[in-house]
This record gives structure tokens, sequence and C-alpha cells, in this order.
């Protein structure tokens, strides 16, 4: 296999490299690696900044907005020249720059159903940085349906949840065995609940952990717990939960 770690590479990922549970072999699966973010915010921005920075080779990233005022608190890759502008454009403007060596791909749309299966099928991983349960449970069916590995975070408050979910096994719950009924979107909904910026830098920065865990196969399966954080009080916890016997996920 051709050896894809040049000199220059080698010397942007160095201290990455460096890590005994990377090396050069990791780098090299890191930059093989696909990821698609939905949602570019308050958890699509962090996720984003630093997996371009890890080197992830191909990232796709999916968002429908345009940046405004009350976003910059928060969504920490925007500025306030970015106002007005649809978000996806500006991300990959500026992760040109921070990593030329990524490539990114854009939409410039919501997912919807109509659309998710064609963007799906060029990912490997798929991470939600999304702010409501309609489209969190999309990305769960779809994910469930084409095996895919899903990174799901939501914030409020001061508060933060992460689930990952490794579709490839078939014994492990899927985000609706967590939820007995749709819970109400006003949860995730930052102009309704509030939001402590730095909550969404924290919990965005520990989806990016998982996702490069699992391109590299490192760390211990957290694929039945809800990570739990309470910032205001820091402390941390994971709950176990379990398959359900009617779920969504006992079709797949």
């Amino acid at each position: 296999m051709k050896n894809i770690l040049n000199k220059k590479l080698i010397e942007r990922y160095s201290r990455q490299i460096v890590l005994k549970d990377i090396g050069p072999s990791g780098q090299e699966k890191i930059i093989k690696s696909k990821v698609l973010v939905v949602g570019a915010g308050g958890l699509g921005c962090p996720v984003i900044d630093y997996l371009s920075r890890a080197g992830v080779g191909n990232i796709g990233i999916i968002d429908h907005d345009k940046v405004n005022i009350s976003n910059i608190h928060r969504q920490s890759l925007y500025n306030s020249k970015d106002i007005g502008k649809f978000k996806v454009s500006v991300l990959k403007k500026k992760i040109n720059l921070i990593n030329p060596e990524v490539k990114i791909k854009i939409f410039k749309e919501r997912i919807e159903k109509k659309n998710i299966e064609k963007i799906f099928k060029n990912y490997h991983f798929i991470i939600d940085g999304s702010d409501n349960f309609n489209t969190k449970f999309l990305l769960n069916e779809y994910s469930l349906k084409y095996k895919k590995i899903l990174i799901v975070g939501a914030i409020s408050k001061m508060d933060g949840h992460i689930f990952t979910f490794n579709f490839k096994n078939k014994k492990d719950p899927c985000l609706k065995c967590f939820y007995q009924t749709k819970p109400s979107d006003e949860i995730l909904n930052c102009e309704f609940e509030g939001i402590l910026g730095p909550i969404a830098g924290i919990v965005g920065n520990i989806q990016a952990i998982e996702v490069l865990k699992k391109i590299l196969n490192l760390g211990k399966e957290s694929n039945n717990k809800i990570l739990i954080l309470d910032l205001l009080n820091l402390n941390f916890r994971k709950v176990q939960f379990n398959k359900k016997k009617i779920c969504i996920c006992k079709n797949f």
C-alpha cells in the first residue's frame, strides 16, 4: 500500500503521530476517513474545526442557515463580518485556510428524507449538530439503515448530552430506545432556553474526540450509554440504556 504521508504531512500532524495509539498508520486512517457534519452551528463549528486540524481527509457540511449576530457568542468559526452569509460557504473558506489538505463538500440545504440517502452514501461517520429532534431521529433512522457510526450532541442552558452509536453492531440500541416519546424542540432551542457559549465548544469537542476514537478504534465502547454533562456543577456521568423491545432498530 502506498504511503500517503509525505514530509509536509508528517510535520503538520507530528504532535498526533507521536502518540503511541496513533502513529503513522493511525494518521493515514484519519486522512482516509469521510465525515458528514449535520449542522454548522454551536456544535458543528468545533467539530469541523478540530477534525480538519486533525487531518480528516473528507468533511461534508450540511446546513441551510445564514450567520446572524446572535450566533457569534457560541459558534466559534464566525465573526461579525460573516453576518448574512451562508454558514457552509463561510466554513469552506475558513477550513481551507486552516488546512488546505482537507476536502470540504458543502450542502446548502436542510437534510430531509428526499436527499439523505444521496448525501449519506459518501460518508463513513455522521455527526449530529442539529437543534431539533426531527433531524436527530432522521439521522438515527438512516444511520441505522446504512450501518453508519452516528455521534449525537445536544446542548441547553449549561448542560450537554452526547450519544455514540455504532450501528454495525445489531445488538446495540438506537436513539429512539432512549427517548420514550419525542421531546419538545424548545429544549434544544437556544432562543427559548438559552445557552452559555462555551458549553457548545465543550460538547462539540467531545463529539470530535469520539469520531476520532472510532476512526482509530480506540478506547472503550460507549454505544449503549449517554454522557451527561452538568457544567454548572462540573458533574459528568454516563447512563446505560438498553435496546427496547418495540423500536425501529428491531427492523434492521
